[in-house]
């Protein structure tokens, strides 16, 4: 059936509340690569209990709803739906454990044609549970590309954040696991599309992608190593547009512009020659 606009519109999105454990903050830091060289104090920080610190791309999985359009009766398809674009705001530095509270809502849903799909954009606060303070702030879009053509508006949209035209300032290739989708979808989002071949299959995909999170943190450590010196407070805030998805076990490429406190990225598979994260931009203190 089609999306249904008014029902999707103001479809309320359950509340997630979280308890985290310095054992999720590692989990989380070895599914997107941090450990890789055990010699390596830098990353040995983020995946190791001694002094354990918090990725700052951590904040997108905090609270995570999960697939909520899967029984929402709205309408979406749910195997044809893929990330789009993902950001986070960090307000205060990142738990490696406690409690947080996160509240999603949709914000728009825009129609971009029958055989263009739809997006659906949502944003979540994310707090500590005991304070109520805000942790971070979230931002994501869902592409459901078989869910266009429900007659609902097609804008209005953000401005796409321009990659330069010169040569990048730095460059940083990290590698993926060939388990590296199967080790990340233990950090809360279990879409099948990402374990399962036939399912990836039915969605169009030759076997299960990477989540595009997955594929986000990547590209927020090679922000981290190049441009922070592996210091998680200098990295405020980060957003990207996903362009082509990642295979388990490929080989990351991500260019970055430096001007002043914002950090132009692009994020490529260099073996195949695509980009599958573009257009990001980041804040460093």
């Amino acid at each position: 059936m089609p999306i249904d606009y008014e029902k999707l519109i103001h479809f309320d999105i359950p509340e997630v509340v979280q308890t985290l454990t310095k054992r999720d903050t590692m989990l989380y830091a070895l599914g997107v690569g941090l450990g890789a060289d055990p010699m390596d104090e830098n990353q040995l920080k983020f995946v190791y209990d001694e002094k354990l610190v918090a990725l700052p791309t951590m904040a997108i999985i905090l609270a995570y709803p999960g697939p909520w359009y899967a029984k929402s009766g709205t309408g979406i398809t749910r195997t044809h739906v893929v990330h789009g674009e993902q950001g986070f705001t960090i307000h205060r530095p990142l738990p490696v454990e406690g409690t947080v509270v996160g509240r999603t809502q949709i914000e728009s849903v825009l129609d971009k044609g029958k055989d263009k799909g739809a997006l659906v954009l949502t944003r979540t606060t994310v707090r500590e549970k005991s304070s109520g303070e805000v942790v971070c702030t979230l931002t994501s879009t869902s592409f459901c590309r078989a869910d266009g053509g429900f007659g609902g508006p097609s804008g209005p949209t953000q401005p796409v954040h321009a990659i330069p035209e010169r040569t990048a300032d730095l460059t940083c290739d990290l590698p993926t696991l060939p388990q590296a989708a199967l080790i990340y979808r233990l950090s809360g989002d279990y879409n099948p599309l990402h374990a399962d071949p036939a399912y990836a299959q039915k969605a169009g995909f030759k076997r299960p992608i990477l989540h595009g999170r997955a594929t986000f943190s990547i590209a927020g450590h090679a922000l981290l190593k190049a441009c922070c010196g592996y210091e998680p407070a200098k990295l405020k805030s980060m957003q990207g547009r996903f362009s082509s998805p990642v295979y388990p076990g490929e080989v990351i490429r991500t260019e970055m512009w430096v001007d002043g406190g914002i950090v132009t990225f692009r994020s490529t598979v260099p073996h195949r020659n695509v980009t599958v994260l573009n257009n990001g931009r980041a804040e460093i203190a």
